[in-house]
């Protein structure tokens, strides 16, 4: 497997926020009331698309063997700590961060904010018809400051030929959003991102995955005393065991593993 990390990445403007080193990843360790001020004044001042990408055990596994989604996570101007293991990991690399940022927390602030000062326009790609006809109703309810100017449903599959993203540009560009919320689940709306963004026409894009599903109320979240606790990964889990279980029973095991063999290269480990 190839450490995330190695290789270039070509050199952008990038967006000056606190980051700290997890595993290869440089990871935001602003609090979400940080993270949205950033993002917020970027889209009052920057003329270029930036983005926001969420890291969590799942995604750095997965990264492990995926060379481009590595590169897309390594690339994202947000990477914000979405998984509860990656505020234990900061811990036990003796690292600042002390609470998730999840990509749902800044889909409801910057929502929040943006319906304030009104006038804004916003574009959903990703997920089923049904479930972009739901949120495009619940946006109208809770957020009408805020004009949904399209959605899109791409072609369910793990890779999209040139003309399936052109087509996703397309139709981004011509409704003219100033954000672009993205759920395709991850490695896809991460690299859809990664190869688009220099031809979308939007301030900020977030690839924010099961955000769709949440906010659209197909998927029940657990309630916030257990997320407060960590163990809302247990709970997606006893609710979607089929789809689930590799992530949480395998792929989180092998993160601790690569946590723990950096903390103890490091030296700090005391036995």
């Amino acid at each position: 497997m190839k450490k995330p990390g190695q290789g270039k990445t070509p050199w952008r403007f990038s967006i000056k926020t606190p980051k700290e080193n997890i595993l290869g990843y440089r990871v935001d360790s602003l609090n979400l009331t940080a993270c949205v001020d950033s993002i917020t004044d970027w889209m009052k001042k920057g003329k270029d698309c930036r983005w926001l990408a969420c890291l969590n055990p799942h995604s750095y596994v997965v990264s492990l063997n995926d060379p481009l989604f590595s590169k897309a996570l390594r690339n994202a101007d947000w990477l914000i700590p979405d998984g509860v293991g990656i505020v234990w990991a900061s811990r036990i690399l003796k690292g600042v961060i002390r609470q998730r940022v999840t990509g749902n927390d800044v889909f409801l602030e910057l929502n929040a904010r943006l319906n304030r000062k009104k006038g804004f326009k916003v574009f959903f790609l990703g997920s089923s018809e049904e479930i972009l006809r739901a949120i495009r109703s619940r946006m109208e309810r809770d957020f009408p400051g805020i004009r949904v100017v399209g959605t899109y449903s791409p072609p369910y599959k793990p890779e999209f030929t040139g003309s399936e993203l052109d087509n996703m540009i397309k139709a981004v560009n011509r409704a003219k959003p100033d954000l672009l919320w993205v759920g395709m689940t991850a490695p896809k709306q991460e690299k859809f991102i990664l190869q688009s963004r220099d031809k979308l026409k939007v301030k900020f894009a977030g690839a924010v995955g099961a955000v769709f599903d949440f906010y659209s109320g197909n998927v029940k979240q657990a309630h916030p005393f257990f997320q407060k606790l960590g163990f809302e990964w247990l709970f997606r889990l006893s609710k979607e065991p089929r789809r689930l279980w590799y992530r949480y029973l395998v792929n989180g095991p092998i993160f601790l593993w690569y946590l723990l063999k950096t903390r103890v290269s490091s030296k700090k480990i005391s036995f």
